[in-house]
């Protein structure tokens, strides 16, 4: 039996090829200045709105201040994992530290949701025991918010199909200028009305609309975390392609799976009983794979024994 690993130098991609991403691998790098601009504009904002909070006694204005604090954080965490997956492999990470920005998009998609819980929970209680609310104010201070919450969802709008990270900041900004855009409709209702249950009621809408966004971030991330194909790649269609090389009589052990949220890698043991083809047979398959459905790092097996069973056949062993 003889091995053969097929691997690419993640520094040299041809880019964009596959709409998962995996040919993306420096979208992190390019993001840096997005992420420092949005977390200073954020932090700045937080500044503000703490300020006209204490001033004016306004909880609603310290709360969404708090709110706004943990978008800073989702920011932080989801620029601190694009630096990271950029790290060199060594000692125990062998993968470096490619992962962590799958964690990252998880921690935001959870953060998002208990960020919507709070709001739920607030909205509610203000619902059972409504308090006077100055709708000015509040129009006000949510107008600035949906500049800034506009502005840094537009820094990652280009790279949230590519990469379910960069995507998690996307919407976590762009969820909050709908809130805020929410938050200055309700306002201007209440000056208009007086009426100072439309402004929990909306909480509670828009929260719900969010939340229904959400949970297409948190699905994703939770799947690349537990090592599922990266959506827009069909397992199914990567091994037919595989099967059908020159040569190849079977495949087995095929995995697929994300080493982040932008680069996927491939394991499979093939069967060649012709003979062993020449490190160029699996050099090729590797550079296809790459060309056809982006994925970066094949590690190829070549069996040429039909007869020698290998423990890995079997479609239940891991």
């Amino acid at each position: 039996m003889t091995q053969d690993h097929a691997h690419h130098n993640h520094n040299h991609h041809d880019h964009g090829h596959h709409e998962h991403g995996s040919g993306h691998s420096h979208a992190p790098a390019s993001f840096g200045q997005a992420f420092a601009v949005g977390t200073a504009l954020n932090l700045g904002f937080v500044a503000v709105e703490a300020a006209y909070g204490l001033i004016s006694g306004s909880v609603a204005l310290l709360a969404d201040a708090g709110h706004n604090l943990g978008d800073v954080l989702g920011l932080l965490i989801a620029w601190g994992a694009a630096t990271l997956a950029r790290r060199s492999p060594g000692g125990r990470y062998t993968y470096g530290l490619r992962s962590s920005s799958i964690l990252a998009a998880l921690l935001n998609a959870l953060m998002l949701l208990v960020t919507l819980g709070v709001i739920a929970v607030e909205a509610i209680r203000r619902l059972v025991e409504p308090s006077p609310v100055s709708g000015t104010t509040v129009m006000i201070v949510a107008a600035i918010g949906i500049v800034i919450n506009t502005a840094t969802a537009l820094l990652f709008m280009r790279g949230r199909k590519g990469d379910l990270n960069i995507r998690a900041a996307f919407l976590h900004m762009a969820a909050d200028a709908g809130i805020s855009a929410g938050v200055v409709i309700a306002g201007l209702l209440i000056v208009l009305t007086g009426q100072s249950w439309i402004d929990p009621v909306t909480s509670i809408v828009l929260g719900v609309i969010v939340a229904i966004g959400t949970w297409g971030l948190l699905r994703d991330s939770v799947n690349l975390s537990l090592h599922a194909v990266p959506p827009g790649l069909d397992p199914e269609e990567v091994s037919a392609f595989l099967g059908a090389r020159e040569k190849v009589v079977a495949i087995h052990d095929l995995h697929v799976w994300p080493m982040s949220t932008t680069e996927t890698a491939l394991t499979v043991h093939l069967l060649v009983p012709s003979g062993y083809p020449g490190d160029g047979f699996t050099t090729e398959i590797a550079a296809a794979l790459k060309r056809r459905f982006g994925i970066d790092h094949a590690t190829i097996q070549i069996e040429t024994d039909a007869e020698t069973p290998c423990a890995f056949e079997p479609a239940h062993v891991v």
